[in-house]
């Protein structure tokens, strides 16, 4: 609370009078004044004054001190007063505590909070305090799991805190931030006074946690309430829209901010251009873009994010080229940009430049660069990675723990991959998800679906990626009993509707299995549309057992779905050869010819102590052509005797390259 101008110049007159000793309630109520101001001089010269008298503030004068102090940026001062404070009362601790907040050391929050309690004279706590202190554990680094929010919700509980607005909204936040969005809802529908800031921790909440079509409804709802939305809220929803790619709902959105004459800060503009952007509209979000009299990292990323989303690589390019000063953010969209578009090559190029302009890699830095490596399965790179991320305290972050994983396991260092996910302290349904796709990928039904039981004993709940990596796993060896249960528990126990990516790993399961005729049954029954997934998977089968006629009716629908795949007509193509059908193979060639498709030859490649050597099907342009060739018919010599037919399929990467 602010001083009027009367109790100033009280305050000033009882400092001159001088001679009844030291008036703390003057003396406070000109500190705060001072610090309100941007006076420090002349605090610090009051301060001296106190210290003259030989006096110790006592509880109220320490506090405004603290204030001081803590808002110029002298916290081991502010914590100096604290200390030396003789009986402290929930005043100076919320003093102290607010001030560490004030200035983001949320662990010095958590640590006067914890010793505090543990002290026999502790005053009792009020919702000022909680306040503060569930601000902190809502910080990204100290956010923790939902049983620790729970503990602290009881903490309020008992307290007598429940029905305060300002450590409600606290507690929204913290549920939030721990993932635990259905609690935070709770205490939102059991809030008997809300205000602005319920409504945005409620919105934000959803939005931050993917729940996009609940924060939309929420806003909704606002708008039909008291609440009146302001920026904050636009920025969550408009976050929310963007993500979901939901135009129409952002158009609403933005008419209400216009109509509302709600401010168009820096915040809301790039909320706007990102959702814009995402959702294909880039010509407006350009120039919503060229409109801003101000721009800032975030406005660039957003604009950039969408080139990249949407494929125009050279205009993000161009617009990077554009920015006088690229922030970090803008660099790391880039990377992941040219990732995301198959860019691979200049990635590691851009990375070097980043840092040659004094920029270390951050998280998101690694975890876009080693999609990168995976692609050219540069284990090497992706250890050179591993490394730097222990070095700089970056391996933790789960998104380049996941990341690791996923570059380990596809350059075939299953070991290595395994090693990460055993390292890893916070195991949550990301980074389960990895590792079990990891072991998919390699084929080992066993270890996946081993995995898969432990994740469900950690009482986390799969998600669709997860019941797709698992039953991808199955799929490698035929284990149609154990796929149907973990394809039938998705409704039953999980409440997931099967998407139709679930059904090609089904019906690639009874393919391997040779249970065609179960496939094609499958398939009939499907809720949604077959697509080139489930009808290759199926084609996959027909290929094994040699099934022709099966082949060429999956074939029919593949030429339609997909008819540039020439993968799909050499199968075919192959299926006629082995039953003796030419005629028909020559058929399926020609046609292959005359849509202009060529068979794309097989190629590979390995890590060498002289970097990475490629290897082309029916290359003759290698240097140790004769050396690959000779052991590749010794290859093919032990093929023949452990009883693999190998001749036709040889035969006809001849007829077809």
């Amino acid at each position: 609370m602010k001083a009027t101008n009367g109790q100033i110049q009280q305050a000033l007159q009882s400092l001159k009078a001088g001679q009844n000793g030291l008036d703390c309630g003057a003396y406070g109520l000109l500190l705060q004044h001072f610090s309100d101001q941007r006076l420090p001089r002349l605090a610090k010269q009051l301060h001296a004054r106190i210290v003259l008298f030989s006096v110790t503030p006592d509880n109220f004068l320490a506090s405004k001190l603290i204030h001081f102090y803590a808002k110029t940026g002298f916290l081991t001062r502010a914590r100096h007063l604290f200390d030396g404070i003789p009986k402290r009362n929930t005043f100076s601790y919320n003093a102290m505590l607010i001030s560490y907040s004030f200035n983001s050391m949320h662990s010095q929050v958590l640590q006067l909070f914890s010793a505090s309690l543990a002290s026999s004279d502790f005053p009792r706590p009020n919702h000022y305090t909680m306040t503060c202190v569930l601000k902190a554990l809502s910080s990204c680094s100290f956010c923790g799991s939902r049983s620790s929010a729970c503990e602290v919700h009881g903490f309020v509980l008992r307290c007598g805190f429940d029905e305060d607005v300002f450590v409600q909204n606290a507690l929204i936040t913290y549920y939030s931030k721990c993932n635990d969005v259905a609690t935070a809802r709770a205490v939102f529908d059991t809030m008997q006074e809300r205000d602005v800031v319920s409504w945005n921790a409620m919105i934000g909440g959803y939005s931050q946690n993917g729940f996009y079509e609940e924060c939309k409804g929420m806003y909704k709802k606002m708008l039909n309430s008291s609440g009146r939305p302001d920026g904050v809220t636009v920025v969550s929803v408009l976050q929310a829209c963007g993500q979901s790619e939901d135009l129409v709902f952002g158009i609403e959105v933005h008419r209400f901010v216009v109509e509302a004459q709600l401010e168009m800060d820096i915040s809301v503009c790039n909320a706007l251009i990102g959702l814009y952007a995402k959702c294909g509209s880039l010509d407006y979000a350009r120039q919503l873009f060229e409109e801003m009299s101000e721009k800032d990292e975030v406005t660039y990323g957003a604009i950039i994010s969408g080139y990249m989303r949407h494929g125009f690589v050279d205009d993000a390019i161009n617009l990077f080229l554009e920015a006088k000063t690229p922030g970090l953010s803008n660099w790391n969209a880039m990377i992941s940009g040219l990732v995301q578009n198959n860019r691979h090559e200049g990635v590691f190029e851009l990375v070097r430049e980043m840092q040659s302009c004094g920029f270390r890699p951050n998280v998101m830095t690694i975890s876009s660069v080693l999609p990168s490596l995976s692609y050219f399965s540069n284990l090497k790179g992706g250890k050179e990675i591993h490394c730097y991320a222990l070095r700089n305290n970056l391996y933790e972050n789960i998104f380049v723990a996941t990341a690791i994983i996923d570059t380990y396991a596809k350059s075939g260092f299953l070991h290595g991959a395994q090693g990460v996910f055993d390292q890893s302290r916070s195991r949550n349904l990301i980074i389960w998800t990895a590792i079990i796709s990891a072991y998919a990928a390699h084929g080992d039904s066993n270890a996946a679906t081993s995995l898969f039981d432990d994740m469900l004993s950690c009482q986390i709940q799969p998600d669709p990626v997860t019941f797709t990596a698992v039953l991808t796993a199955l799929a490698h060896t035929g284990a149609v009993d154990e796929a149907w249960k973990i394809f039938n528990t998705m409704f039953l126990k999980y409440g997931m509707e099967p998407s139709v990516e679930h059904y090609a790993c089904m019906v690639g399961v009874l393919s391997r299995a040779g249970r065609l005729s179960e496939a094609v049954d499958l398939i009939s029954r499907m809720p949604v549309k077959p697509t080139a997934k489930v009808w290759g998977a199926l084609l996959n089968g027909a290929s094994v057992t040699g099934d022709v006629e099966l082949g060429k009716f999956v074939c029919d629908h593949l030429f339609e779905i997909e008819p540039e795949n020439t993968g799909n007509y050499i199968i075919m193509a192959n299926l006629y050869s082995k039953a003796g059908r030419w005629e028909e193979a020559n058929k399926v060639r020609k046609k292959m010819n005359r849509v202009g498709l060529k068979k794309i030859p097989g190629s590979s490649w390995i890590e060498t102590s002289g970097g990475l050597k490629n290897f082309i099907a029916r290359d003759l342009s290698n240097d140790g052509k004769e050396e690959i060739y000779t052991m590749l018919e010794g290859l093919l010599e032990l093929m023949r005797e452990e009883g693999y037919f190998v001749g036709e399929e040889f035969d006809e990467e001849i007829v077809c390259g």
